[in-house]
């Protein structure tokens, strides 16, 4: 099975996303945009459960697949938008949004549902912007980080480093 188109979240901005949320083991983390399933699977042994949501079928069939292999045990998939999703579960107290469709009632769902700490994953500035004005609009925004980060590679029996595309990071909650 192909992962989806959508890119999956480098590891290094993965990590200090998962510190940002401030995860505890009695957490249920909602993973909204899941994709790959890269952040369900590295949360869900820090978390009681997590809601894997995504709109597009091949995407929750590709991370359930991956969820699978990994031998986890406490991810639920939903399909469809999360606003939709997550009316009829229990109010996670943590999510990552992978995702930027619908962003700003995402957000406003979230926070009325009263989900404690949310991080936005952004790669577009446009998304970066949407998610500062909702969460200040809400009186929830704490931070935005950019996290540029660039790997050592082999050149002409030497080192170079080759950057990744930036990601910003955006933080909200009580």
């Amino acid at each position: 099975m192909m992962p989806p188109t959508a890119g999956s979240t480098p590891d290094e901005v993965l990590w200090i996303a998962i510190r940002k949320l401030d995860l505890t083991p009695e957490d249920i983390l909602a993973d909204i945009g899941c994709g790959s399933g890269k952040v369900s699977i590295a949360v869900s042994p820090l978390v009681r459960e997590v809601f894997a949501i995504d709109r597009r079928p091949e995407a929750i069939a590709y991370a359930r697949e991956q969820a699978r292999a990994a031998g986890t045990h406490n991810i639920t998939y939903l399909e469809g938008e999360a606003p939709d999703v997550l009316m009829d579960r229990p109010a996670p107290d943590r999510a990552f949004i992978g995702g930027s469709r619908n962003l700003p009632a995402v957000i406003e769902a979230l926070a009325a549902a009263g989900t404690g700490r949310m991080v936005v994953s952004c790669v577009r500035i446009e998304t970066l912007g949407a998610a500062v004005a909702a969460m200040r609009r809400l009186g929830i925004f704490r931070e935005s980080l950019l996290v540029q980060v660039a790997h050592s590679r082999d050149l002409a029996g030497g080192t170079m480093f080759s950057p990744a595309n930036p990601v910003y990071l955006v933080i909200g909650g009580r």
